[in-house]
């Protein structure tokens, strides 16, 4: 199983602060977690594109979408940032 942490306004908007799925990549955690936030948040205004473009980290790690993963790993997603 490995546990995926939202954070930012990923968080916010969704209200979910952690899923938990299986997955081999981290590409294959996306679905899960999109799934989890929808079935909270139906409206959401979050969106596969939305993930697929947040920063990665694997246990503390920055990581890839083709990163490998290993049951009891811990993912964040750090969605983009805009500001000025």
């Amino acid at each position: 199983m490995i546990t995926v942490k939202l954070f930012g306004t990923l968080r916010i908007d969704s209200g979910v602060k952690e899923v938990q799925t299986e997955a081999k990549r981290v590409k294959e955690i996306y679905a899960p977690v999109l799934d989890v936030i929808r079935a909270k948040q139906p409206d959401t205004c979050i969106t596969l594109k939305t993930l697929k473009g947040c920063r990665i980290a694997v246990n503390g790690n920055a990581a890839a979408p083709n990163t490998a993963l290993q049951p009891g790993d811990l993912v964040y997603l750090f969605p983009a940032v805009a500001g000025g």
